[in-house]
């Protein structure tokens, strides 16, 4: 087993720890012209956002929650493929009949009733604006020389709550398009290593398109403290650090 795989496996483990019994997650609330979004870190990749009695969620991910515990989806956004995103497991218990599910097109050959979008595409789905851009690796790749992530393969997600755009990364590193980004309230960026953006990286991407909020993302052991240490001259972008992981209830 090569130190990529055997620090995945690592992963998982600790994750099916931290999902036994009750459990919390931090949440967050953005006010929009429309209402408040609140925002539900439940761990991993793993995002639910709440606006209007409308429940989104992205990659659900069944090692960090009980999904039979939470409320059904709306909406359901999942960036690619790979087993810590695209969960059967996870979608199961939330999915109900109106249940809206965009995937690419890798997923949609292992999730039924999948919408396909591709980098590039908009939709209104569930009444949300959904804007699907580039996800990829330029520099991290596989002992084969393949990128962890395929350019055209993987989505991040653009969503527009009320008057405000909150973009979703994905797995992804600071590739040209994101920094082409405009008028982004709230991002969530990846910053874990080998596969997505070092603290170095999603500083630079956040300095380049600027976004009022930026929430670093399924950065599972990645120093958040350096992240802060980047950014703490640009005032114009609150960098907000919350437990990707649920705490045991006090």
């Amino acid at each position: 087993m090569n130190k990529t795989s055997c620090a995945f496996v690592i992963f998982i483990m600790f994750s099916l720890l931290l999902v036994a019994g009750n459990r919390q997650f931090d949440k967050d609330t953005v006010k929009t012209g429309g209402g408040d979004l609140v925002i539900t870190f439940l761990g991993h990749g793993t995002l639910m956002f709440d606006f209007n009695k409308a429940v989104i969620y992205v990659d659900p991910f069944s090692r960090v929650a009980d999904f039979s515990a939470l409320p059904p989806a709306d909406l359901i956004l999942i960036t690619h493929h790979h087993g810590d995103h695209l969960d059967l497991a996870a979608i199961k218990p939330i999915r109900q009949e109106k249940t809206v599910i965009i995937g690419t097109q890798k997923c949609v050959q292992q999730v039924e009733g999948c919408i396909v979008m591709n980098n590039g595409d908009a939709k209104t789905a569930a009444g949300f604006k959904i804007e699907a851009v580039p996800a990829y690796n330029i520099l991290h790749k596989r002992e084969s020389g393949e990128p962890f992530h395929v350019k055209g393969e993987g989505n991040g997600y653009i969503i527009t709550f009320g008057d405000k755009r909150v973009y979703v990364a994905g797995d992804a590193e600071n590739i040209p398009e994101m920094k082409e980004l405009k008028n982004i309230a709230a991002a969530f960026l990846p910053m874990n290593l080998p596969y997505t953006m070092t603290p170095e990286m999603t500083a630079e991407a956040a300095k380049a398109f600027r976004p009022g909020i930026l929430y670093p993302y399924h950065y599972t052991d990645t120093d958040t403290k350096r992240l802060v240490e980047l950014l703490k001259n640009e005032k114009d972008i609150d960098v907000r650090i919350r437990s990707l992981y649920p705490a045991a209830p006090e």
